[in-house]
């Protein structure tokens, strides 16, 4: 039956060329010898790049949809026209696929890391987080003064730096920083490692350099909240480094949703307890529990707010946001027709 070529690439039959070129891009890097150290990594690399250059060229692509492996194979189906002559035979190396398409030989060089993931973004930036009580020198890693570029506490983004010549800068390179509650609630540190081109001063040549940028997570940062460090990205000689945004995104909490410096709190109550009364110890991000006495109905629409308990403002830290307390009200899944005539003869 041949190869699927589609199912190697693990795109569908429709997939348009910038699929194919994105696909290849991941799974090339995925399964590239250097980098994958399994049994099976060489002959999924050489396969991939066989898939590659068959559907990345329109002719083979044609015919490969039509006849199949062995249609390319055989130059397509025989007699007058023909299919033009097509004729496929894999080069075999698939380390020169790889070349032809990265426009090197290691790639590797020039991107950041982050647990080995793709994260996208046009110089496939990749970021290692570390652990946020390190002590970081910066000349540890040879270059002396190299420091994060500071930003600005207010805006949390830099403005545009003066440029002597009129170069374009390379596109921004964003990643999204999850912070807990409890981050945002103190204020935290967060470390990110990351490797990068520079280029030699003759302007020749480049080498990695590895980096430690640092983010001072100040109390009361609201989501989508932009850090920016100007210039730290890779060195290329035609055009000005791309900025490194990091993006602060909340991450999910057991009890607690955050709107703005206010967090909410869904307590959840039997019927029973919301007809006659009850006590509820709310949970709070400071670790305390705040009783709350019933004696009056709890309806479904019912809301109680404790001032002060919620995230500080970030313009002003001293003042904090409240915790609201809605609840859910537990029904029973089934009554007895005895409690059904007391409920009858009670409710009005």
């Amino acid at each position: 039956m041949g190869k699927d070529y589609y199912k190697i690439l693990g795109i569908g039959k429709n997939a348009s060329d910038e699929d194919i070129k994105k696909s290849y891009r991941k799974l090339a890097l995925k399964y590239h010898p250097d980098k994958n150290k399994s049994a099976d990594a060489e002959a999924k690399f050489k396969e991939i790049a066989e898939a590659y250059e068959v559907l990345s060229d329109k002719k083979k692509r044609d015919v490969y949809d039509k006849f199949g492996e062995d249609g390319l194979k055989q130059g397509g189906v025989p007699g007058p026209g023909g299919n033009g002559g097509v004729y496929h035979s894999f080069s075999g190396d698939p380390r020169e696929t790889f070349r032809q398409f990265f426009g090197t030989d290691n790639p590797f060089e020039s991107f950041f890391s982050f647990g080995g993931n793709p994260m996208g973004g046009s110089q496939g930036v990749y970021f290692t987080p570390m652990d946020n009580e390190m002590e970081i020198d910066g000349d540890m890693f040879g270059f002396p003064g190299a420091r994060p570029n500071p930003f600005r506490s207010q805006s949390f983004t830099a403005g545009s730096p003066n440029r002597s010549k009129p170069q374009k800068q390379d596109p921004a390179v964003e990643h999204d920083l999850y912070v807990t509650l409890d981050d945002i609630l103190k204020g935290c540190v967060k470390k990110m490692k990351i490797s990068r081109r520079i280029l030699s001063p003759d302007g020749r040549s480049s080498r990695r350099e590895e980096k430690v940028l640092t983010i001072n997570v100040k109390p009361g940062w609201k989501s989508g909240t932009k850090i920016t460090f100007q210039r730290e990205g890779d060195q290329n000689p035609n055009s000005i480094p791309a900025d490194i945004i990091f993006i602060i995104r909340d991450k999910p909490h057991p009890h607690f949703k955050r709107e703005g410096a206010d967090i909410k709190y869904t307590a959840k109550i039997t019927l029973k307890e919301a007809l006659c009364g009850t006590i509820i110890e709310v949970p709070t991000l400071t670790g305390e529990t705040v009783p709350l006495h019933f004696t009056e109905i709890v309806k479904p629409t019912t809301v109680r707010r404790l001032q002060g308990k919620g995230l500080p403002y970030p313009k002003d830290p001293t003042l904090k946001g409240d915790l609201i307390v809605n609840f859910e009200i537990r029904f029973p899944e089934n009554l007895t027709e005895s409690t059904k005539q007391i409920l009858w003869d009670c409710l009005p």
